[in-house]
């Protein structure tokens, strides 16, 4: 695979973003099936892994920690704290966005233990804590890069505006924000503000939560513990107007010579050389395709065309709904 650089890592130009092996999509594979994905992952020259204290309450890490501590040294190990599960006084675990520092020394120090490893090659504020500044967040976590904790250090849903107080405080190596033909708030000021300063943009559902794939006919089908379920793009009404695009989108794909998956991965890494997609997948034979869109040149004619089809004013609904909306900092298009 071709190489891009992440900070101080030269890694694979598409990465694997991990968080459905333990979460969000219904029923997650069984641990060994994840084992088995990840592996294959590794074989197949992916040099990416990303996780979260977040992820299944801390079973992702786990599952990552213990699939690839023998590989350890050839892989770069991303994770994320500042938003993971607490226990409530009934005893069930809920979500907790908190930048505390000593809330993120301790998620810290959690990931490592789970992740099997003296180190994380990039560290990411998984949400900007609003309560929090965030130069008191990432003073705390460069701090964690003063002691050996953690290499390098990132950001996750944030608007330009942040990212550069963010890095005013200690270099940041990498934003992770959504981005996609279907979800673009990143051209709005973060795909040129990382351009600028020399940081990475690593793009999270870049298949469109599966849409770009071309499969998803029916909403409908969804587990009861889908996280799409949640999302107004995926309501039956505005999933039908968005359905819509798939054939002019598929004969696109068609034309480029390839499918429509690695379509929407080729057109991300089309965007700029520090752009890094890290789909995710719990198939070892979607895995491989996604991998193939490394390959895949497209011609700036085929790309303006992609442009004007799918974009934020072609496609039905919101990205988030309105709760989650108010906990992500990214920049958003006037309607």
């Amino acid at each position: 695979m071709n190489k891009r650089q992440l900070g101080p890592f030269a890694v694979g130009a598409i990465g694997l973003g991990c968080m459905n092996l333990s979460h969000a999509y219904g029923v997650p594979p069984s641990a060994e099936e994840g084992e088995r994905l990840l592996l294959a992952a590794f074989d197949a020259g992916v040099t990416l892994f990303d996780t979260a204290a977040l992820y299944g309450f801390g079973a992702n890490e786990e599952l990552v920690g213990r699939a690839m501590k023998p590989h350890r040294q050839a892989i770069t190990l991303c994770s994320k704290g500042g938003m993971a599960g607490v226990r409530g006084d009934d005893g069930t675990m809920r979500r907790v966005i908190d930048g505390r520092p000593a809330t993120l020394r301790r998620n810290c120090e959690d990931s490592l233990r789970r992740l099997q490893t003296e180190v994380i090659d990039l560290y990411y504020l998984h949400r900007w804590d609003k309560s929090v500044p965030i130069e008191e967040s990432v003073g705390e976590m460069s701090r964690l890069v003063e002691e050996g904790k953690v290499r390098t250090l990132g950001l996750s849903e944030v608007s330009a505006a942040t990212l550069r107080r963010a890095h005013a405080v200690h270099p940041i190596t990498a934003v992770q924000n959504e981005y996609s033909l279907w979800s673009r708030n990143c051209e709005i000021g973060v795909l040129e503000a990382t351009r600028e300063l020399g940081v990475a943009l690593v793009a999270f559902s870049p298949l469109a939560r599966g849409f770009l794939c071309g499969t998803l006919t029916d909403v409908t089908a969804f587990d009861a513990k889908d996280i799409r379920r949640a999302m107004p793009r995926f309501s039956i009404e505005n999933h039908a107007r968005n359905m819509a695009l798939l054939p002019a989108y598929a004969a696109l794909a068609h034309e480029a010579g390839c499918s429509p998956a690695q379509l929407a991965l080729a057109w991300l890494l089309h965007r700029g050389d520090h752009v890094i997609p890290i789909p995710g997948t719990a198939q070892i034979p979607h895995l491989q395709e996604n991998i193939g869109a490394d390959g895949v040149a497209l011609a700036a004619d085929l790309i303006a065309r992609l442009d004007v089809l799918i974009n934020q004013h072609t496609v039905a609904g919101e990205r988030y709904g309105a709760q989650s909306s108010a906990e992500v900092d990214t920049e958003v298009f006037a309607h």
